[in-house]
């Protein structure tokens, strides 16, 4: 007898997540401390910071790259993650992956290393203009520059790596692309396309430019010290976000073909939602309907209703519109409850991971199901009267939660949300 979900479609069952993020590599490593509350957040050591009105990140400095660049850092966070979620599916043989692989990669550009190096080559010692890079490039030297740098590389490798079936897919839809990921993976499954995917979102991109760019944006937090307090999600004096990095991956399968291999199944993904937003390229629509309508579309795509929404995973990013979006956005669609729902932001202890986000919150919603433990909300010490929400507060809370909303909006208007339970609807 086929397994479906509620409007007779394939189930899609999470087999095996991996997670790696500036509190630790590993699922347990990261549980511990995000339950215990602690940051990974820090003042950065990888560059230069004189000068700079923002000095910390959730930086993981404890992965090596060679060379230091993000898309090597972005591709080794992946892998690391993927290695511990497809040993914990048991699925297939090590190197042959018996499904599609779905990757949400940054956007990818020459670090500055590799372009003094290019502007070395073209024998010019003043200001590196573009037209220094183009000579460096003239000289035939960089091919393996040219294949680092390309967007579709660490899907390649990966793929290589993993042997999973088909063409792999990179994605960017900014800072929901790790839920995107998730989103296709569940789609291709439904329809049949394939009976497993291994989907992974990924970011090593804390660099001094990308750091300078959202710092010139007004977007990230400038309160320096101590660090670890500069993430404050929805709390009133909340000021910016802070940039973190890792990646999380799922191992997603037909219910049905988990079951018949006898697989331990941690969870399924019930629903998915995204609605665009051409308002502006960082703000939010001011109704707040792009928000709304993915809410709703991912509840509606679960066969559920608002009120089937035990605890809510937040975007949470910490900087003053955002955060006053999402919670009307929720409020809008769950009402007055909304006020007893429990909610919290991992980004307050890893900081905003970015195109991870999405993944890496998706595999703490699974760990949330699993353990019956929410996360804190930590730094949340002056609560905003003006977002009546039930943040949980600086200490982890044990809570019986079957039905998870776990939210990623993004810069550029990308909104995707997921909905997660423990057991079938």
């Amino acid at each position: 007898m086929a397994v479906t979900d509620r409007q007779g479609r394939p189930l899609v069952a999470v087999t095996g997540i991996g997670l790696v993020t500036s509190l630790g590599r590993g699922l347990d490593d990261n549980w511990a401390a995000l339950t215990a509350g602690r940051s990974g957040i820090h003042t950065i050591r990888r560059f230069p910071i004189e000068g700079l009105r923002t000095t910390m990140a959730g930086t993981v400095d404890f992965v090596e790259a060679e060379p230091f660049c993000a898309p090597v850092l972005t591709e080794r966070f992946a892998e690391l993650a993927a290695d511990e979620a497809v040993a914990q599916s048991g699925l297939g043989r090590p190197g042959d992956f018996p499904g599609a692989l779905f990757v949400a990669v940054p956007p990818v550009e020459l670090d500055w290393p590799q372009r003094r190096e290019l502007a070395a080559a073209s024998g010019q010692t003043g200001p590196i203009t573009y037209a220094d890079l183009l000579a460096g490039a003239r000289t035939g030297r960089f091919g393996a520059f040219h294949e680092l740098f390309l967007f579709g590389t660490v899907a390649e490798r990966l793929a290589d790596r993993f042997g999973t079936l088909g063409t792999p897919i990179s994605l960017s839809t900014a800072c929901s692309s790790g839920a995107t990921a998730i989103q296709l993976g569940v789609e291709a499954i439904r329809r049949g396309e394939t009976e497993a995917a291994l989907c992974i979102g990924t970011d090593g991109s804390v660099n001094p430019e990308s750091l300078i760019r959202f710092s010139l944006l007004s977007a990230l937090s400038t309160q320096n010290e101590p660090p670890e307090g500069a993430a404050k999600p929805f709390a009133k004096n909340r000021d910016g976000f802070v940039m973190g990095e890792g990646a999380g991956a799922l191992v997603l399968e037909n219910a049905e073909s988990a079951r018949a291999r006898g697989a331990t199944i941690l969870g399924y993904v019930l629903g998915a939602g995204e609605k665009g937003d051409g308002f502006h390229r960082t703000r939010s629509s001011p109704d707040g309907r792009p928000i709304i309508e993915s809410i709703r579309a991912a509840i509606a795509d679960a066969g559920l209703t608002p009120d089937d929404i035990d605890y809510v995973n937040a975007h949470g990013t910490g900087t003053p519109e955002n955060d006053k979006m999402e919670a009307m956005g929720l409020m809008s669609v769950l009402g007055e409850r909304m006020k007893s729902v429990p909610i919290s932001s991992n980004k307050s202890m890893i900081g905003h991971t970015l195109t991870a986000a999405g993944a890496v919150e998706a595999v703490v919603s699974i760990l949330t199901l699993r353990n019956g433990r929410l996360p804190p909300t930590i730094n949340y010490v002056v609560p905003d009267p003006a977002l009546p929400l039930d943040v949980v507060p600086n200490e982890a809370r044990d809570a019986d939660v079957g039905v998870i909303l776990s939210n990623s909006f993004g810069f550029g208007g990308q909104n995707t949300c997921l909905v997660i339970s423990a057991e079938p609807r």
